[in-house]
Formats: C-alpha cells, sequence, structure tokens
C-alpha cells in the first residue's frame, strides 16, 4: 500500500448504521407524504451532512421540514442505533493490528458520531481522532473533511488511503488527492449498483474487512 495513514468513514464503514438511518428517514418522510425508497437514499444522501439532505428534500419535493422534524428524526435513529446497531465484521481486527495511524472522518455530527462509536466500543480506540463535518467549511463531497484530518494527523494528503462505502465520499477522497478504497460490505449495499462518475471511481473495491490484511498487508503489524 505505502501509506502512512487510514482515515476511515464512520457509517456504513466502522459501524452498520446506514440501513438503519435510511429506514428511519424513509419512515419519517412517509409520514409528511415524501415517497422514497432505498436506492434513493442511496443515490442522494448518502455520505451527506443532514442540512444537505433537507436542502436535496426542499429543492425536490418542495417541502420545508420544520426544526421539530430534525429532532423526531434523531431520536427514532437513536432509538434505531440502540435497539439494533453493530459494528461492521473484522473491523475491531484490522482497527488492532493496523502498524500506521488511522483516524475517522464523518459527516455525522460529533454528538452521533460519539453515540454510535460508543454504542459499538470504537469509542475509545478512535474518540481522540474522529473528525467531522461541523469542523469544516465543506462537507463531502468537497475535498475539506479528508484534508482536515489528514493535517491534524500530520500527513500528506498522498500518504493517506480513505475507505469509504458513500460515491460522495468516494468523490471527495479523490478531490482530496488521497487513495480512496470504496468499502460495499455494509447492508445497505446488498443488491445495489450505483453507478459512479470519474470523479467518484475508487482505486479498488473490497467487500469484507477480512480481506483488509491481504490487500493492505504493509498497514499491519507482522505477527
Amino acid at each position: 500500500m505505502g501509506r502512512a495513514c487510514v482515515i476511515f468513514d464512520c457509517d456504513g464503514v466502522l459501524i452498520d448504521s446506514e440501513i438503519i438511518s435510511a429506514r428511519m428517514l424513509i419512515e419519517a418522510l412517509a409520514e409528511r407524504g415524501v415517497q422514497i425508497d432505498l436506492p434513493y437514499v442511496a443515490r442522494h444522501f448518502l455520505g451527506r451532512s443532514y442540512p444537505v439532505v433537507m436542502a436535496q428534500i426542499r429543492a425536490e419535493f418542495g417541502l420545508d421540514l420544520p426544526p421539530s422534524f430534525e429532532d423526531d428524526y434523531r431520536n427514532r435513529l437513536l432509538e434505531g442505533f440502540r435497539a439494533g446497531l453493530k459494528i461492521m465484521p473484522h473491523v475491531r481486527e484490522v482497527i488492532d493490528a493496523l502498524a500506521v495511524p488511522c483516524c475517522v472522518a464523518t459527516s455525522s455530527s460529533p454528538r452521533r458520531a460519539e453515540m454510535s462509536l460508543r454504542l459499538v466500543g470504537l469509542w475509545e480506540k478512535l474518540g481522540d481522532r474522529v473528525f467531522t463535518a461541523s469542523q469544516v467549511a465543506r462537507g463531502k463531497p468537497a475535498p475539506d473533511l479528508f484534508l482536515f484530518a489528514a493535517s491534524q494527523m500530520g500527513f500528506a494528503p498522498e500518504a493517506c488511503l480513505v475507505i469509504e462505502d458513500s460515491l460522495t465520499g468516494v468523490a471527495a477522497a479523490r478531490a482530496a488527492g488521497m487513495t480512496v478504497w470504496q468499502f460495499t460490505g455494509g447492508s445497505h449495499m446488498a443488491g445495489l449498483t450505483l453507478e459512479a462518475a470519474t470523479e467518484a471511481r475508487p482505486d479498488l473495491r473490497f467487500g469484507s474487512f477480512a480481506e483488509f490484511a491481504r490487500l493492505a498487508p504493509d498497514a499491519m503489524r507482522q505477527a
């Protein structure tokens, strides 16, 4: 691999959360008369921050949702996470065996990122190296968040490997000048084929973190 720092996205990469988030959003919007499905969520919302999602809904459906909608959605999401959030298979073993530094760069709010990672037992490992879209001017697909994370970790962009699930995140990593691998093993990716424009094509795709040590042997501690 020849990389000195691994930057993980959070939702859909470290935690199998995107399917829960999508279902909660689909349900909440249906109550407001907006009918969308999982492929729509994957195409338009995956990897994007809440304000960007709301702007898309406003533009496409002419629906200006009240502040109470966000509170209701986040409360549903919290309950959904408490009931069913799981760490992505094999990701803990990969983090424990990395021979290079790693961090997290996520579009989630700081509160949601901390809550999610605490629920699956990763906050203790990564909490001091979690960077969120609230810390930069522009969220993904702009490169700002990945560039900020690399700077905070002390690495040049070309020395970083980004692990992303969304095309939005892949595009952001490419714009940052980083190597990017797309993880396709989340529950939300089952049966979905997302067509990628050139700027959102990953350098590699993989479906399980059980493959990571084989794909990036020089990033792992040698037994």
